[in-house]
């Protein structure tokens, strides 16, 4: 049977100005800029689309010193994507940045992991190390979510669609999926937050907010067997994203990313 391809788009909705030292477990010796890119994922083909994760509002922005360009549902709208319409939406982590505007997606089935459900509910969000890249809101949003029997819980590997599945990693949350598509130029992978940037998947370096340090090791291993070469990953964070492919269409330069085409840089 062919496996169907799609194509494949990062939304950068926000973004935030760090240093290196903030973007890895135990620091950096360079004093050097490191910004962060925020995004949500867009996969389509003629006849599926899909949604990866949902952005943050400009209130949580605000409250969290980001500084907000879009809502995350105007970045699909300039893709001539109604979020209200969306069917499938696929939340690779809980955490505010990946788990939010829920409401935005009122037609949506979300796709989860049943490991991330109890970890946003259970014991270690008594915790601030655990608790503060959660939004509460988010997580009550998300238990309405399932009572309303709007929640697909996926326990480790699982076919989405044909062409795309998900794969629990864990490490930086301990539900943590990542996401695997088939594309015109083979199997991609986007990270999300399995790798923030390029540099920490290549260098075997960690993000400094994590569960288990173990698993986010284990889990460039697992990413990098299941894309086609180190050029299919796609880091959940990186600003290099929007440098080394082109952009869906000239006037959506620095927005928006076309990942199932060859990288131009």
């Amino acid at each position: 049977m062919t496996i169907p391809t799609y194509e494949v788009f990062a939304i950068r909705y926000a973004m935030r100005n760090v240093q290196r030292k903030d973007n890895f477990l135990g620091g950096d010796p360079h004093d050097a800029p490191m910004p962060m890119d925020y995004y949500v994922w867009l996969i389509r083909n003629a006849d599926r689309c899909y949604v990866v994760d949902t952005g943050f509002s400009p209130e949580v922005g605000a409250q969290r010193k980001r500084t907000f360009f879009r809502w995350p549902r105007e970045g699909l709208a300039l893709m001539d994507v109604t979020a209200a319409d969306v069917k499938n939406v696929i939340i690779t982590h809980m955490h505010y940045d990946h788990a939010g505007t829920l409401g935005d997606f009122s037609s949506a089935k979300f796709h989860i992991q049943d490991e991330e459900m109890s970890y946003a509910t259970g014991r270690y969000m008594g915790n601030h190390a655990f608790s503060h890249g959660m939004e509460m809101n988010d997580v009550l949003t998300m238990v309405r979510n399932v009572f309303d029997n709007r929640v697909t819980f996926h326990n480790g590997a699982a076919d989405i669609a044909p062409g795309i599945s998900v794969h629990h990693i864990g490490g930086h949350t301990k539900g943590l999926q990542c996401v695997r598509v088939h594309t015109q130029r083979g199997w991609m992978v986007l990270a999300s937050d399995c790798a923030h940037y390029y540099e920490h998947i290549e260098t075997g370096r960690f993000f400094r907010s994590v569960y288990n340090i173990g698993q986010m090791l284990d889990g460039y291993q697992t990413i990098n067997g299941l894309a086609a070469s180190s050029q299919h990953i796609i880091p959940g964070h990186d600003p290099l994203v929007m440098k080394r492919y082109p952009a869906a269409s000239p006037k959506l330069e620095g927005i928006v990313a076309r990942l199932d085409v060859d990288p131009i840089a």
